[in-house]
């Protein structure tokens, strides 16, 4: 494996510390969270880093007022903290006492809406940062090899264990352990009682309906559940990151506008695993593939513009966007297209007008970037993001 690769969070972490008493670290499992906090404690001199997958570091909590008195200066990490939701409360009134930033460091395998506690206990007192796998800038920050590269990323996802794996194969086989992992172990962890193989079935259906409108209904017949236990496990796979729920941007311009969400396998070696690509040459001979690329740039992008709010645009007559990104008065739209010579339909001219867009972008595996309108241009996504960094 290669050296330690320098995660963009690091620094935001190390500046929101001293602002914050606390500060969360939320992230799907296996996507480095461990990892970068050993990397902001390890020059530090006062500080405890507690795995609460470890019997051993869990029962050090039970009495957490007990211990954490022992620690009354030091910065302390909480690693898993979904195993103990019951800490929230404690944690609440230990830092009202010593009323200073830098506390608590806790990483989480879920989103704040699914730990509960942690909103309602530690509001205002807390800040929530989101960590991905690896992103094409943590990877590519310059143009170096930046073709092979970004097509590894695109195809092994950004894990670092599948990414960083010495072969496919091996890749694929750990994108495949911890598909399993995932369902066997870490949901019933987090306190769903639901079969495995249901769970699967639903991820790999929505991997074969990746970037395309969401029905519920449809999903429900063909697995055999109702339309609300779909949307109940949507929800799960949404909240422990796994897919994401891309909405419709709502606007009144005098069209019928799509109004359900699209959804997608939010790590692309995830997808690819889960579609029984294992290469690839597997993934380019699959019709999954432009949509694949399709989530794989949106993915990035996201992980660049946390700021912005992100929505897709489409109508009941064909035009459509894929991303529109928003924040303020301003609007950024995104087209992804796979082909080295991309090309545009009507409707994308008609959306850039129907939304007055400020500036839009066709991101596809190009070369070099080159203008096709007013404030639009064909770029890589490498040449997109270095730009919007």
């Amino acid at each position: 494996m290669q050296d330690y690769i320098i995660r963009k969070t690091q620094a935001i972490i190390k500046e929101i510390l001293q602002d914050f008493p606390v500060v969360a670290l939320l992230g799907p499992r296996q996507c480095g969270k461990s990892t970068l906090a050993r990397h902001i404690l390890t020059p530090l001199t006062e500080t405890v880093y507690l795995d609460l997958e470890r019997p051993s570091d869990l029962r050090k909590l039970d009495d957490p007022e007990l211990f954490l008195e022992h620690h009354t200066g030091d910065l302390v990490c909480l690693d898993e903290i979904q195993r103990k939701p019951d800490l929230f409360p404690v944690l609440r009134s230990i830092v009202d006492d010593r009323r200073r930033n830098g506390q608590f460091l806790i990483l989480g395998s879920a989103s704040r809406d699914l730990i509960k506690q942690s909103s309602e206990s530690l509001a205002g007192r807390i800040c929530f940062i989101e960590l991905s796998p690896f992103t094409m800038l943590e990877l590519l920050p310059n143009r170096d090899d930046v073709g092979y590269l970004s097509k590894t990323l695109w195809s092994r996802g950004g894990f670092p264990r599948s990414y960083l794996a010495r072969n496919d194969a091996v890749s694929y086989r750990w994108r495949e352990s911890f598909i399993r992992t995932y369902l066997e172990r870490d949901i019933p962890q987090l306190g769903f009682n639901i079969p495995a193989i249901t769970l699967r079935r639903l991820w790999t259906m929505l991997a074969h309906n990746h970037g395309q409108i969401f029905n519920a209904s449809r999903i429900g017949e063909a697995l055999g559940l109702s339309h609300t236990t779909v949307r109940k496990y949507l929800d799960l796979l949404s909240q422990t990151f796994m897919v994401r729920v891309l909405q419709p941007i709502r606007q009144n311009i005098g069209k019928r506008i799509i109004k359900s969400p699209k959804v997608y396998v939010r790590d692309s070696g995830i997808l690819h695993a889960l579609l029984d690509l294992e290469t690839l040459d597997d993934l380019f001979g699959h019709p999954a593939c432009g949509v694949s690329w399709e989530g794989f740039v949106i993915e990035n992008i996201l992980a660049s513009f946390p700021g912005w709010n992100p929505y897709f645009y489409r109508t009941s007559y064909g035009t459509e966007l894929d991303l529109v990104l928003e924040k303020g008065n301003k609007r950024i739209a995104v087209e992804c297209k796979k082909s080295t010579a991309p090309r545009v339909h009507r409707g994308f001219w008609t959306s850039l007008n129907d939304l007055h867009i400020d500036e839009a972008w066709i991101i596809a595996p190009v070369k070099e970037t080159y203008p096709v309108g007013d404030n639009v241009h064909v770029c890589s996504l490498h040449d997109f993001l270095t730009g919007h960094d």
